[in-house]
């Protein structure tokens, strides 16, 4: 440690001064003995009220931490001037009791006229201590709103239940420890006025993001989960079981999406286990081999539908650690295999029939079901043309499942077509950049393949946009110089992230560190996952492009688009130079904003008011996406947005409303003209339910048959289904109802 001596000229004059003052004090005996008589009937009132004696050592060992705190060793000397300071002001004062504050104020006193360093290291301390009363009492206010009134942040999470609700003031804590101890002033100045979003601030601290995961990794042998060992299935029924029982405990150690990549293909050898059994079972009953057949192959069937319904069941009944539903997705459709098909179909089937009472069943929104399609398997006159029929009708019912092209243009098409490897969708939109068995972040050479299961996301940081060409018309800055600022933030916040991160144990989620649901998950409980996070991406997201083009020249993304695709081209380019730079997977993310999408009207307009077509409703445009009022045709939609499309490969979905009532063809037709260029398509239908006599219809307020208003009203969220209505009431934000009530287009 340095002594302070050697600090600057400024801190020497000012020690010389403080010096003086402590010569005198010294000098003037019947002082010192004085105070040390009147200073024992001194007391010091807390800041609660309570008090207690004055004591001096309280005060040595503050001027020790706060020097220590500065890499600053005070001499005895020193110390015993300080004391000699503060014991006179004190006494000064001429009180018998003093308040801590004024304490505070002597001390400080005389620290700055001995070191000004060792003084902003005492005062930062006790800012420190007022700032955790402040955000106390702030979680303490977001408290009582959740306990009495609930919140809609979230469609995924009901906050009416006690579980809910203690999560939802965990998290608010959570957010707040992770501004103070995480953001710089510069972050928090960004974040509070608008121009940037941190996602899951109440998350981001303790854990990552949307993953892929591997659950065939994690079943195959057997695993330990929760002290307990698992062999691996032998038969369907259970594979089911244990693979429900993967997904809840190891979604609840993450947040964001949680995807269980080609289903099909995993509950398939396990499908074959049960059909084995089952046939040397009826053989041995005496069936013959045709009715041996047939009767094993109804088991299997019937084990497909009971596991699927038992997901259902679970994954829309259970609430994760959290406090939501996990947002799981499976995807499926490429197995061309009989069990595999099987798989496909029986997942569907489920969904379409519904949950519920006989009379009154409807489609449940967990899991997401993502169908991968291939023009080659399930085109016309293809092998799994079924399949791809079976879907259509699914989706025309049910609104999933969503589609996404293998065999078109674009970036995941291009992974499938030229490696065979599928890029699924994290969660409802997010993509992963590629990363090689080899080569790591580049192919080692022409035989090197690209992996894509076992990984995940650390987090998302989204750009606003209007907000941020508002600022630099109004500081008279050149748009894109802003646009940097900004985007170097988030630039260094996700920097961060992963050294934050790397320094986390394997043992904070073992399925996925220890028993290989991620790549290269085989680590020792104690192990850092340091390793394993080279592969993981980080995404650059933006919002309201819409609005962005209406700032600039007063013109829609349908009217005109120009700019927003020359501000898209240039994002993406700067984000593809970070990544080379820094050696991070970083990816540009069309955003779906759902709590978000209100609160950056909010912001807009505190900072530069109500500006036309930009701030003017209570809502902002999602991602890239034409405003949801246009009135357009869906095949118009899909070419405008297209523009965008390869832009934002780190995530994007696109979807059309269908202004028609159940019409296979119609839906079949765009579903396979989205497939053609690329895209990863959301059917979008507005359904309704009524609770009490099970009547169905889209988009009614009022059940037409028996007149009740006890309604169960599904709408599409962003790239995800989310109840819009249950039993009556919306668990959505009012910006959002909004939205879904001005949709033509969307």
């Amino acid at each position: 440690m340095q002594k302070i001596s050697n600090d600057t000229n400024v801190e020497a004059q000012q020690k010389s001064t403080f010096q003086g003052v402590s010569d005198a004090i010294k000098h003037n005996v019947n002082i010192i003995n004085f105070s040390r008589r009147n200073l024992n009937n001194v007391t010091i009132v807390k800041k609660d009220g309570t008090k207690e004696k004055y004591n001096i050592e309280k005060v040595i060992q503050a001027i020790r931490k706060s020097a220590t705190r500065m890499l600053v060793d005070f001499s005895e000397q020193e110390i015993k001037d300080i004391c000699s300071f503060v014991n006179k002001s004190v006494l000064d004062m001429n009180k018998d009791s003093v308040e801590i504050a004024q304490m505070h104020n002597i001390v400080e006193s005389a620290l700055s006229a001995l070191s000004p360093s060792v003084a902003e290291s005492y005062r930062n301390y006790r800012n420190y201590k007022t700032d955790f009363v402040h955000m106390l009492d702030k979680v303490y206010q977001e408290s009582q709103r959740i306990m009495y009134i609930g919140d809609k942040e979230n469609a995924n999470a009901d906050s009416t239940l006690v579980s809910t609700k203690r999560s939802l003031i965990f998290n608010e804590l959570n957010k707040e420890l992770y501004k103070k101890f995480f953001l710089t002033v510069e972050d928090k100045q960004a974040i509070k006025e608008g121009y940037i979003y941190i996602h899951d601030m109440s998350a981001r601290r303790d854990t990552m993001n949307c993953c892929l995961f591997d659950v065939a990794s994690v079943l195959k042998d057997g695993f330990e989960m929760g002290n307990i060992w698992y062999n691996e299935p032998k038969s369907l029924d259970v594979a089911f079981d244990v693979i429900g029982d993967i997904v809840m405990a190891a979604a609840s150690q993450q947040y964001g999406g949680f995807t269980v990549p080609e289903v099909d293909k995993i509950l398939a050898p396990y499908a074959q286990k049960t059909y084995n059994r089952q046939y040397d079972r009826y053989i041995c009953m005496g069936l013959g081999f045709d009715k041996s057949k047939e009767e094993a192959l109804k088991d299997v069937q019937s084990d497909f539908e009971q596991g699927f319904q038992g997901w259902e069941y679970k994954f829309n009944t259970v609430a994760s650690s959290r406090g939501d539903y996990p947002f799981i997705t499976v995807t499926t459709g490429l197995g061309e295999g009989e069990f595999e098909k099987m798989a496909t179909l029986a997942c569907l089937k489920t969904r379409q029939g519904g949950q519920g009472k006989k009379e009154c069943k409807k489609p449940v929104l967990f899991p997401k079901i993502v169908f991968l399609y291939d023009e080659e398997l399930h085109g016309e006159g293809k092998p799994l043309e079924d399949l791809f029929h079976a879907g259509i009708e699914c989706s025309k019912k049910t609104m999933y499942p969503d589609w996404l092209s293998l065999s078109g243009e674009g970036y995941v098409a291009s992974m499938y077509k030229k490696y065979k490897r599928v890029v699924s969708p994290m969660g409802c939109r997010a993509f992963l950049s590629p990363w090689f068995e080899r080569g790591g972040a580049k192919p080692a050479d022409e035989a090197d393949k690209p992996v894509f299961v076992g990984r995940f996301n650390i987090g998302a940081i989204s750009l606003h946009l209007p907000m941020i060409y508002a600022k630099a018309k109004q500081e008279s800055k050149d748009f894109y110089e802003v646009l940097d600022y900004y985007m170097n933030l988030i630039r260094k916040i996700h920097i961060r992230t992963y050294e934050y991160l790397g320094e986390m144990r394997a043992s904070v989620n073992p399925l996925a560190y220890c028993e290989g649901g991620f790549l290269g998950g085989h680590l020792n409980h104690n192990d850092k996952i340091k390793p394993l996070l080279k592969s993981a991406t980080a995404s650059f997201g933006i919002t309201a492009l819409n609005e962005l083009q209406q700032i600039h020249n007063g013109k829609s993304l349908v009217e005109d688009g120009a700019f927003a695709l020359e501000v898209m081209q240039y994002i993406n380019k700067k984000v593809a130079e970070f990544k080379e730079q820094d050696g991070w997977l970083y990816a540009l993310y069309g955003t779906p904003a759902e709590n978000l999408c209100g609160l950056q009207v909010r912001q807009f307009r505190k900072k530069y008011g109500i500006v036309g077509n930009v701030s003017d409703k209570p809502y902002v445009s999602n991602s890239f996406h034409c405003h949801v009022s246009e009135q357009i045709s869906p095949i118009q939609k899909q070419d405008i947005e297209g523009r965008f499309w390869d832009l934002m490969n780190g995530g994007k979905i696109q979807y059309v409303k269908y202004p028609i009532s159940y019409n296979t063809k119609a839906v079949e037709t765009l579903v396979r003209r989205a497939m053609d260029k690329g895209f990863y398509e959301g059917v979008n239908l507005s359904l309704s339910y009524c609770d009490d006599c099970g009547y169905q219809e889209l988009n009614m307020d009022v059940c037409p048959k028996c007149g009740s208003k006890n309604l169960t009203k599904i709408d599409r969220m962003n790239g995800y289904l989310a109840y819009s209505r249950v039993k009556g009431d919306s668990r959505l934000a009012d910006h959002k109802m909004e939205e879904i009530k001005d949709r033509v287009s969307m």
